[in-house]
């Protein structure tokens, strides 16, 4: 079983994915950490040096190469990871998304002091509500769909993919 866990930056995906990996007895991969292995450099780096299109390129390839692996496993994506390169076509064919929807407010609150996502460098309220506004049609394809602001988001998901065998 392969298990993508997308959505904007800060919802949770990396947290709660480690709940999820444990609780299904999967290993855990976060996308961006597979992308650092890969560039042997920091993702703002890759950004600041080479630019997000060759950003998007490397992203796209890493998990092309994961989702079409025969390991089974619980993903956090990049939070652009399915809006480029037919990402989410390729998270959906091979295994099951689930979209993380947290509000604006509540990803401002949990980025607060957070300064490593190349993409929220400017205000990040106006930078995260036009974000969602172009993502949202994109995440809205996932399979299941999960408020991550309720301490029972993981029995959530673990009922929902049981529903969808």
């Amino acid at each position: 079983m392969k298990i993508f866990l997308i959505g904007m930056p800060g919802s949770g995906k990396s947290t709660l994915g480690k709940q999820l990996a444990e609780a299904l007895q999967l290993p855990f991969v976060d996308l961006d950490d597979e992308i650092i292995k890969k560039e042997k450099q920091s993702i703002a780096n890759v950004f600041s040096s080479k630019g997000e299109a060759y950003f998007r390129e490397v992203e796209s390839e890493t998990l092309m190469e994961w989702a079409t692996s025969p390991n089974d496993f619980v993903m956090a994506t990049g939070g652009g990871a399915p809006c480029f390169h037919q990402g989410i076509d390729v998270i959906n064919q091979n295994g099951t998304s689930v979209f993380l929807d947290v509000p604006v407010d509540e990803i401002v609150k949990r980025l607060e002091h957070e300064d490593h996502r190349p993409l929220l460098q400017e205000s990040k309220e106006k930078k995260l509500e036009a974000l969602r506004t172009s993502r949202i049609p994109v995440y809205r394809k996932a399979h299941l769909q999960v408020s991550n602001n309720d301490a029972n988001a993981v029995e959530e998901i673990v009922k929902g993919l049981s529903a969808r065998r």
